[in-house]
């Protein structure tokens, strides 16, 4: 199981966490049976998922954010990297760019961007 990789059903569940937390378990429970129509066992399973993976915690019944959703997409987006193209971005860039032309908006902002990490 990867750290960074949700299945569908983990991605709306982690979704529905950031809106919402902290948040009691019980509350959880009653807002997934809407949204998901699952019962509360679903819930607490797919809840202990996310907390081995480090998204959350169950501390005494109030679910808590340990890693925000921003973290989160950074590191699958690490991982990524780091999987194909030996977490090289250039690399990326390269491959991305032959099949697809980076606008010229897109190439400003990578251009912005650049410039952010040389002065910082």
């Amino acid at each position: 199981m990867e750290p960074y990789k949700l299945g569908e059903m983990e991605q709306k569940f982690a979704d529905l966490i950031w809106e919402h937390a902290p948040i009691g378990s019980g509350e959880l429970t009653k807002l997934c049976e809407k949204a998901f129509a699952w019962k509360r066992t679903t819930t607490y399973t797919m809840l202990k998922r996310l907390c081995q993976r480090g998204l959350f915690e169950n501390d005494h019944g109030t679910v808590k954010i340990l890693m925000s959703r921003e973290e989160f997409e950074s590191a699958q987006g690490e991982q990524f990297l780091e999987e194909h193209f030996d977490g090289s971005l250039p690399k990326f860039l390269a491959a991305f760019s032959r099949k697809k032309k980076l606008s010229k908006h897109e190439i400003e902002e990578l251009k912005k961007l650049i410039e952010t990490y040389e002065e910082g």
